[in-house]
């Protein structure tokens, strides 16, 4: 990847990440991935405000990460905004994000949400150009300008993701692996749904029917079947093509689902192996199994 820009060394390492820029440009779909990274955030806080939240709110708690949007609607405030920054940056480790974009975009969007500009004006084009004038000395101070002109949602979501935490594929994915019957229904939250009723089923087997797939019985049984190594092998390689996808374009978790006819053996027990493995390889899972009491 090379030498990261000291900007984003900046924004990684900051407790306090103050979002601003034109209307229009972004600043809500930036909000909204700092908050799926953790972050406590905040939308339009006024400038006078800004202080005491440094001093005394949510980064109060060393472990929080915060982020505020302070924009064109704060008004007045907007003047007292430089000297209150550069005091707030000499308290707290902070960074400013400000977001751009080309005034036909700009234009563009408003047409398509048909809302109004917060400036008001005879015009879009004339609130644009009285905002720039306006964001000039904040632009000023900004440690991160970002141009979205070109960007959609998903764009801006994954740049925001690699800036503030750096490799969207290494990123804070959460990952479910889950069980279900289906008898009971498919999950409807369900990302990856895999059926697993081709493989033998140990309900059939007497001394096994009242066991889970949790058990080293049912794992002995299904792990005598070379069917059973050769759909994990399968099932592992395609997460493996899959879920660094899902980081990337900004998904904050993914679903994986195994389903066998009653929830209690088959899917339990390649629920458990594929969280597993997971693990082993470095993105953590959480197991749930939403069927295995429903029998037995």
């Amino acid at each position: 990847m090379g030498r990261v820009p000291a900007a984003v060394t900046l924004a990684r390492s900051s407790r306090l990440a103050v979002v601003t820029g034109l209307s229009g440009s972004g600043k809500g779909t930036v909000l909204r991935a700092l908050e799926d990274m953790g972050f406590y955030t905040v939308d339009n806080l006024p400038v006078d405000l800004m202080m005491p939240f440094a001093d005394s709110g949510p980064l109060a708690d060393s472990a929080v990460r915060a982020a505020l949007v302070v924009d064109i609607r704060s008004r007045q405030g907007l003047a007292r905004f430089p000297p209150v920054y550069r005091e707030i940056r000499t308290r707290v480790p902070a960074v400013l994000m400000f977001l751009e974009a080309g005034d036909a975009a700009l234009q563009r969007r408003f047409s398509e949400t048909r809302r109004p500009h917060p400036v008001g004006g005879a015009s879009v084009a004339e609130c644009i150009a009285a905002e720039r004038a306006l964001m000039a000395p904040i632009r000023a101070l900004a440690d991160i300008e970002l141009d979205t002109t070109d960007f959609n949602v998903h764009d801006l979501r994954r740049r925001v993701i690699d800036v503030f935490r750096g490799d969207s594929e290494a990123s804070g994915l959460r990952v479910t692996v889950g069980s279900f019957g289906f008898k009971y229904g498919a999950p409807v939250d369900g990302d990856v749904v895999l059926d697993v009723r081709f493989l033998p089923n140990p309900h059939y087997e007497p001394t096994l029917r009242d066991l889970t797939g949790r058990t080293p019985e049912i794992a002995r049984f299904l792990e005598s079947y070379p069917e059973t190594h050769e759909f994990l092998d399968h099932v592992m390689g395609l997460l493996e093509f899959v879920v660094p996808r899902y980081a990337s374009e900004g998904k904050s978790y993914i679903s994986i689902y195994l389903g066998c006819t009653g929830g209690r053996h088959r899917s339990v027990y390649l629920a458990e192996e594929v969280a597993k493995r997971l693990s082993e390889g470095g993105r953590p899972a959480r197991v749930q199994h939403r069927d295995i009491d429903k029998e037995g």
